[in-house]
């Protein structure tokens, strides 16, 4: 126990042994709804729901573990909600890609995330990209995520006059799709440990009781994960229409990264006086190296939680609680039984109010300034308009370097926005 609590430095956070072993189990429960949500997201791109399940989890755990071991940072990752969206409903379902195709895609971002992380560019990067455009591109997400869980739930369906309309919400699936958003909503309000996740099993247990799932057990040994394991086409994704989806899929893990760290440090009370992360450049690595793991072992991209704040609430400060987190994920192989009985209409009040948490971004938009908040209106439009992340991005990026130039306010286009704007734009007019 000594060199446990000397390697993580638990004496020098001012914490315990317990306490971070209990902060742990608390970020776990925050986030575990992952582990059922992922396989029925990647399943609608025609992965094995057993597999991907296997490697959400393993992901999670590689993730987990380099964050712990060396970042040790108390802060653990998972596959990324929204990514998992783009890759099934825009790249897969809307672009028609293969799956195996999309990894590829994934495994690139990852692999070009690792070299920015460990030459230091990412900073040059994150500072050049304008803030409204940040702003935008995850409130973008949220709306996409919002509309992917009405769509799965049949709250909204296809209408033949005004392309979409309102589902019956007295059917069974829409009516305990709101049931759980509800439920989560109460008990996140009420600050209890788990809510997302205590939501997901609340609908299934509805479900399971009124015959609507079929009983299939709890606990089992793992699934294949053969179906997934080392199936990704990276020739494949070498295809010019594949480079925005390249960039989409880098681009949001890279802020979505970035922001998570910066809040979870914060929090904890871990920035420094200059306000510098600590061992940030491990933080990223550890990130992006998940990333080319889970792309491996066959699901999306793995990204840091912000869910993990609830283990720093708890009083976690070193990386024993990431470790606690990846051990959790490991032994969550064994209940895939489980995983399988959670229907679709059960998550999607898991990822609605996802959606919820990542709209509130739009409080930060300055909406004075009209040069700022038009990118970020037509970012956040496009997305579920168009159903596609990478479009949505690639418009918010146009229409932002559109308007500067037009106001002459050309000393607030950076050289990244320019070169991503001329890239962005050559695709959308000659592919």
């Amino acid at each position: 126990m000594n060199a446990i609590e000397r390697y993580f430095g638990i004496n020098g956070e001012n914490t315990t042994l317990k306490t971070e072993l209990a902060a742990g189990l608390t970020t776990f429960l925050t986030m575990a709804y992952i582990i059922f949500v992922n396989p029925n997201v990647l399943a609608e791109a025609g992965m094995d729901r057993g597999a991907v399940f296997v490697a959400t989890c393993l992901a999670s755990a590689i993730g987990c573990f380099i964050m712990g071991f060396y970042a040790r940072l108390p802060v653990a990752l998972a596959p990324g909600m929204g990514l998992n969206a783009f890759f099934t409903y825009g790249v897969v379902l809307g672009m028609g890609y293969t799956w195996q195709v999309a990894l590829g895609a994934v495994f690139l971002s990852g692999c070009i995330f690792t070299a920015l992380s460990l030459f230091k560019i990412r900073e040059w990067i994150i500072n050049a990209i304008p803030t409204c455009l940040k702003q935008g591109v995850v409130a973008g997400i949220g709306a996409f995520l919002a509309f992917i869980s009405l769509q799965s739930s049949g709250v909204v369906v296809n209408h033949d006059a005004t392309l979409i309309g309102l589902g019956d919400l007295t059917s069974f699936s829409p009516f305990m799709a709101a049931l759980g958003f509800i439920v989560i909503v109460g008990l996140s309000y009420r600050r209890i440990p788990g809510a997302v996740t205590i939501g997901i099993l609340l609908v299934a247990l509805v479900s399971l009781i009124t015959g609507n799932t079929q009983f299939t057990g709890i606990m089992s040994a793992p699934p294949s994960i053969a179906p997934t394991l080392m199936q990704l086409d990276i020739a494949g994704a070498f295809d010019v229409a594949m480079i925005s989806v390249i960039f989409a899929f880098l681009f949001v893990d890279l802020f979505d990264t970035a922001g998570t760290l910066i809040a979870t440090t914060s929090q904890a009370g871990l920035v420094g006086p200059d306000g510098k992360i600590p061992n940030m450049k491990q933080a990223l690595v550890a990130d992006s190296t998940a990333t080319v793991a889970g792309t491996l072992l066959g699901t999306s991209s793995t990204t840091s939680y912000i869910e993990s704040v609830s283990g720093i609430a708890a009083g976690g400060r070193t990386g024993l609680v990431a470790v606690v987190v990846g051990v959790l994920f490991l032994l969550s192989t064994f209940f895939a039984p489980l995983a399988g009985m959670i229907p679709a209409y059960a998550t999607a009040g898991a990822i609605f109010y996802v959606a919820v948490l990542m709209l509130g971004t739009l409080k930060e938009v300055n909406w004075t300034d009209l040069t700022d908040a038009a990118p970020v209106v037509v970012t956040f439009l496009f997305m579920p308009l168009a159903y596609s992340i990478a479009d949505g991005i690639a418009l918010g990026f146009i229409t932002y370097t559109a308007v500067k130039v037009l106001t002459g306010r050309f000393e607030d286009i950076s050289i990244p926005v320019w070169a991503l704007t001329l890239v962005l734009l050559a695709k959308i007019v000659f592919l």
